[in-house]
C-alpha cells in the first residue's frame, strides 16, 4: 500500500518524477491550504462587478449537472459552501471565494444546459470571455468534465473559447465513481488526448470523485501549487 501510493499520485501532479519526500510534501501542502477558512465575498453578473484583484484565481468551468459544486465542497470539506440549483442553467454569476487569503476560487455559471435561456448561452459568449480574457489574477480554469459519458459539443466550444482567450485550462474528470478502472484509464487517455489538441491546455488530467474522494488530494495539492 505503501508503495503503490506515491506511484499513483505521481501521475496526477506536476513533474511525474517527484520523490516520495516530495509527493507527500505536496500533498501536505494542499492538505494544509485547504484546512482554511474558505467563505463567499463577492458574486457579479456583470463584468464592471468584478471584485478589486485580489491574489490568484482559480476558475471552475464546466456543463450543468456535472458536479461542479459538489467539488468545490469536497475540496474545500464543507457541505454548501457551493450551491446546486434545483434548476440547471440557473446560476448567471461569478461567484468568488477566499481560501485562506492565499487563493480565490471562482464559481463560473454552468453551460450547456438544452433549456437555458439564449441570454445564459450568451454570457459564455460576452461576460464570461472577457473575464477569462482580461483577468490578469486568473492563473488556471479546471475545466470539469463527467467521466460518465462523451464529451459534449458545448464543452469542445468552452475550449476553443479558452484558447482564443489565451487562458492556460487544465480538465478534471468528475464523478470517476461511475466508472470500472478499465474504463476510466480510457476516458483519461480520451482526455489527454483532446488536450493535446488545443494549445491552452495544460497537459495533465486529473480524475476526482466527490463522493468518494478519489483524486481530491491531488487535486488540492495541484491547486496549492499555484496558489501566491
Amino acid at each position: 500500500m505503501a508503495d503503490s501510493a506515491p506511484h499513483a499520485f505521481g501521475e496526477t501532479l506536476a513533474g511525474s518524477h517527484l520523490t516520495p519526500d516530495e509527493e507527500a510534501a505536496a500533498l501536505e501542502k494542499g492538505r494544509l491550504l485547504f484546512a482554511a477558512e474558505c467563505g463567499f465575498f463577492f458574486g457579479a453578473q456583470k463584468l464592471e462587478q468584478l471584485p478589486p484583484l485580489a491574489g490568484t484565481e482559480i476558475a471552475f468551468a464546466g456543463r450543468s449537472n456535472v458536479g461542479k459544486s459538489s467539488l468545490l465542497n469536497a475540496l474545500t470539506g464543507r457541505n454548501s459552501l457551493a450551491r446546486t440549483s434545483s434548476e440547471p442553467g440557473r446560476t448567471r454569476q461569478l461567484n468568488f471565494f477566499n481560501l485562506g487569503n492565499r487563493l480565490v476560487l471562482v464559481d463560473m455559471p454552468g453551460y450547456g444546459y438544452a433549456r437555458a435561456s439564449k441570454d445564459i448561452k450568451a454570457d459564455w459568449q460576452g461576460m464570461m470571455f472577457d473575464y477569462l480574457r482580461g483577468r490578469p489574477t486568473l492563473r488556471r480554469v479546471m475545466l470539469l468534465l463527467d467521466s460518465r459519458i462523451e464529451v459534449k459539443q458545448a464543452d469542445h466550444d468552452v475550449m476553443d473559447l479558452l484558447d482564443r482567450a489565451a487562458v492556460t485550462f487544465q480538465v478534471a474528470l468528475t464523478k470517476t465513481d461511475g466508472l470500472k478502472s478499465p474504463a476510466l484509464a480510457r476516458k483519461i487517455q480520451e482526455a489527454e488526448a483532446l488536450a493535446r489538441s488545443h494549445a491552452a491546455a495544460f497537459p495533465r488530467i486529473l480524475s476526482t470523485s466527490s463522493e468518494t474522494g478519489d483524486g481530491i488530494a491531488a487535486l488540492r495539492a495541484e491547486l496549492a501549487s499555484l496558489a501566491d
